[in-house]
């Protein structure tokens, strides 16, 4: 809390993964700028990969699920009318990730503890991404031949840059409409022996895979969306093996069957679905259908999500956007959320365009005021060559206005682009 420069208001912050620690990192930004932070480790320490702390517990789900964050936005508020003798004016929830979930699940179950909430990257609905990020590895990893080297996903992703680059109108390094590209994996198929630069016609398959997602064995209903184009820089995250990311693969194991020797390769994208998302959802997963109570007080939502998200699918937030804006209806959704999809930014930041964004100062202003934000800025960070670009809310996009520097905001516009899907 600051001690002589409180700015009157609040921020809590939230984790990454399985949490297991204080994001005393992610606290220090609100702080100095002249908020009262606080954050919490979810009622465990322990390894963020891992979520065996909830092995035979099932309150330390619950705890992590919701409990936590609630029980300290409550203390955190409490101290803060204590030491400041009056309650603090806006209270802000901030963060990526598992905090983006953090953010939906506490306008979900407590919707007065706060007015505004930016989440980035929900990693929601949890159990379904879970399975997302096991079919991910087991796509890869099921039989050597299928294996992709990490060492390949550069070459991927350079191609499918210059495959996709320029469907946005502008060439520029970065795949801003994945939607109007449709890259086909073969034409780096090898013609003879594998290579470095190509390849193999199972590593074909493979990347198929993962852009398609997981999907119902029996049926074909897609259970999870696959990744975008522009997003291959952080596939070998999830594919290195010798298991599929042990968030999933521990999830599975530890939690869901109980089992020490499960294997991962005997997972069946039919049977165990349900038993998957039946297990953790009361815990873990936010409704579309469930915020109602904190739009009908005044909440303000504020998604965003990186395009080149290569380990939480950015479609998901967009669907979950889409089934919101239906139940508001057009009205109530311009009211009271808005969705911000980044073009070239990684899992919470990074990648091949600007993703330094200030959030918090969007969702303050929003709630402030009670003016949604038009436009976001996103620049490079410091240490990469100065470029920026305005990022707008769904369904409008950036486009090229034709003069001046791309590497300039003030050179773009936010509309919705007219035209066929395909470019």
């Amino acid at each position: 809390m600051p001690f002589d420069a409180w700015n009157g208001n609040f921020v809590g912050v939230g984790n990454g993964v399985w949490a297991g620690s204080i994001s005393y990192f992610a606290m220090v930004e609100p702080l100095l700028r002249g908020y009262a932070t606080a954050a919490t480790d979810d009622g465990h320490q322990g390894d963020p990969l891992d979520a065996g702390f909830a092995a035979g517990h099932p309150q330390k789900l619950i705890d992590f699920g919701y409990r936590a964050p609630h029980l300290m936005t409550v203390d955190a508020k409490a101290t803060i009318t204590a030491f400041y003798n009056k309650p603090a004016a806006h209270s802000l929830f901030v963060s990526c990730s598992t905090g983006g979930r953090q953010g939906l699940m506490e306008a979900y179950r407590y919707p007065y503890d706060y007015d505004g909430i930016s989440a980035t990257a929900p990693a929601n609905p949890m159990t379904a991404l879970m399975i997302g990020s096991l079919w991910t590895g087991y796509a890869a990893l099921k039989s050597p031949a299928r294996t992709i080297p990490p060492s390949k996903f550069a070459m991927i992703h350079q191609a499918v840059i210059e495959a996709c680059d320029a469907k946005d109108g502008v060439k520029d390094g970065i795949v801003s409409a994945p939607e109007r590209c449709h890259f086909d994996p073969s034409t780096l198929q090898c013609p003879g022996n594998d290579a470095p630069s190509c390849l193999t016609a199972a590593q074909v398959e493979t990347l198929r895979d993962i852009y398609r997602g997981p999907s119902n064995a029996r049926t074909g209903h897609q259970i999870y969306p696959g990744f975008e184009l522009g997003s291959e820089s952080q596939f070998a995250l999830l594919t290195a093996g010798p298991e599929p990311f042990r968030v999933a693969t521990s999830y599975m194991r530890d939690l869901v069957f109980a089992n020490p020797s499960w294997d991962f390769r005997t997972f069946d994208y039919d049977r165990d679905v349900q038993r998957v998302v039946q297990f953790g959802e009361s815990a873990l997963d936010v409704p579309a259908s469930g915020l109602d109570a904190y739009f009908k007080k005044g909440g303000k939502l504020l998604l965003s999500h990186g395009l080149a998200d290569g380990l939480i699918p950015p479609k998901a937030t967009q669907q979950f956007y889409a089934a919101l804006a239906a139940r508001l209806g057009r009205e109530s959704a311009a009211r009271g959320v808005r969705l911000f999809m980044v073009p070239g930014m990684g899992h919470c930041g990074g990648g091949d365009g600007p993703s330094v964004m200030d959030l918090l100062g969007a969702i303050d202003a929003w709630v402030d005021t009670g003016h949604a934000p038009e436009q976001i800025i996103a620049s490079n960070s410091p240490n990469a060559p100065a470029r920026s670009r305005p990022v707008c809310p769904h369904p409008q996009e950036a486009v090229y206005t034709g003069g001046g520097s791309a590497d300039h905001a003030e050179n773009f516009k936010c509309q919705v682009r007219s035209g066929p899907a395909d470019q």
